[in-house]
């Protein structure tokens, strides 16, 4: 059976194409970012407010830094840090292999040394021209995978010994052995296929429960599934098609926050989902799982 839920409209952001939710706990605030529209935003869930940062060029992943008034992004550009305070970026690295007038970063995450991973697209998607690349804290790149068309979605599993990594075209969320101490993967097995009928996987989130929470492009919200079984055992309705990705939020990690995109949708279907590019918010009825800081 598949428990579903709705969830409210957090702020009407209408982003072309919302992106990389992320919680910081210092700054009480929720961020994500606009790829095409080269914004960052934050929310702060005290004060109902929210602040924008224009960059100059496109952004698709943020991660805290273990600095509090930082973020390091993935850009169309490279890996750059971002000063909240002075609102100045500086580019850690450009060092991924890529030609940054056709390609562009996409998503990431931090494992728990510090090391940033972040893939790379060609800007319209074309196939097996992408990469998956780890950045350790010395700023030294290495390619983990490649021949990717869009790499979305990553997490660890509590224990660090699993990677979980989304290949969307596919529609397979894979489980690969992981090695903490040298940052080296193995495939194991994929975990989740995702019926086409149901949307492509995009972003995920892991509870506290080892349940796994894929936003689903195409699919109209965020399903919850088993990664013993593979099945869906959750659902939250959200009244737009391209759902883009997820994270727990709030100093309990205990609410959800989903991002949405106006991409790929005609006049027509903004009026039928006019919600589309706004952010949301939700008790999903569990905890988030920790999320790690990036030491670069």
């Amino acid at each position: 059976m598949v428990n579903k839920t709705g969830a409210a409209v957090l702020y009407p952001s209408g982003c072309v194409l919302g992106e990389s939710p992320m919680w910081h706990n210092e700054r009480q605030s929720c961020f994500w970012v606009d790829i095409e529209g080269c914004m960052i935003y934050e929310y702060s869930l005290a004060s109902k407010t929210c602040s924008q940062y224009q960059l100059a060029s496109r952004v698709s992943l943020i991660v805290k830094s273990n600095t509090a008034d930082e973020l390091i992004l993935g850009l169309q550009g490279g890996v750059a840090r971002f000063n909240l305070v002075t609102e100045t970026l500086s580019i850690i690295t450009a060092d991924l292999n890529a030609d940054w007038k056709t390609y562009r970063c996409n998503d990431g995450g931090c494992d728990n040394m510090g090391r940033l991973w972040i893939s790379t697209t060609e800007l319209k998607h074309k196939a097996d021209a992408g990469a998956l690349y780890c950045v350790d804290k010395n700023t030294k790149v290495s390619e983990k995978m490649d021949k990717l068309s869009i790499s979305n979605g990553m997490a660890w599993t509590a224990d660090n010994k699993r990677l979980y990594h989304t290949d969307s075209i596919t529609g397979a969320i894979k489980s690969y052995l992981y090695d903490e101490l040298a940052g080296d993967l193995e495939f194991e097995r994929i975990v989740v296929q995702v019926p086409l009928e149901k949307g492509l996987p995009d972003g995920i989130a892991l509870d506290a429960e080892g349940k796994l929470w894929i936003a689903l492009w195409g699919g109209y919200g965020v399903g919850r599934f088993d990664v013993e079984s593979g099945e869906m055992i959750g659902f939250i309705d959200i009244p737009a098609p391209n759902v883009s990705s997820c994270a727990f939020v709030g100093e309990a990690l205990d609410r959800m926050i989903i991002t949405t995109a106006k991409k790929e949708m005609t006049e027509n279907d903004l009026k039928e989902f006019p919600q589309s590019g706004h952010i949301f918010i939700v008790g999903p009825g569990v905890t988030g799982a920790q999320v790690f800081n990036c030491a670069l």
